[in-house]
């Protein structure tokens, strides 16, 4: 019985971080910046029976061996497509890393389904350095509806 009950506990336990819906979206240039970046990739979000959603960008095309920043951004103006929208980013929503010597980025990171939720488009921004300070208003863009 003792046997059982650890099983139905594991499988439960495991069942809590396993990824309940995933959905990816396509990363392209960011629209209206100057760059002359034609970065692409894919966002995707694997959303988790215990209320957070794992966020992961594979991108391409970026200047090698540079920081960048990234986040899920809110509605700004409701007439414009998200990404040309200009809402403000989820700060919780932020991930930062550094591109490998051929200009290739791979972020991950784990944050609050609720806030996730609320984004309606995902940029990447040059970083001014680790911290994650934002240099620019975006080279990548998704946008999540």
């Amino acid at each position: 019985m003792k046997k059982l009950l650890m099983g139905a506990l594991g499988v439960a336990l495991l069942g809590a971080c396993a990824p309940t819906s995933q959905m990816s979206f396509a990363v392209s240039k960011q629209e209206g910046m100057m760059t002359e970046l034609n970065a692409t990739g894919t966002v995707t979000r694997a959303m988790r029976f215990d209320g957070f959603t794992n966020s992961s960008a594979t991108v391409a095309g970026l200047r090698p061996n540079t920081f960048y920043v990234s986040h899920y951004h809110v509605q700004g103006d409701a007439n414009k497509p998200p990404c040309l929208s200009g809402g403000a980013p989820i700060v919780s929503t932020t991930m930062v890393g550094r591109t490998d010597a051929t200009g290739n980025l791979v972020l991950s990171g784990s944050h609050a389904t609720s806030e996730v939720e609320k984004g309606t488009y995902f940029n990447i921004h040059t970083a001014r350095d680790a911290s994650g300070t934002p240099a620019d208003g975006g080279v990548t863009c998704a946008n999540l509806r």
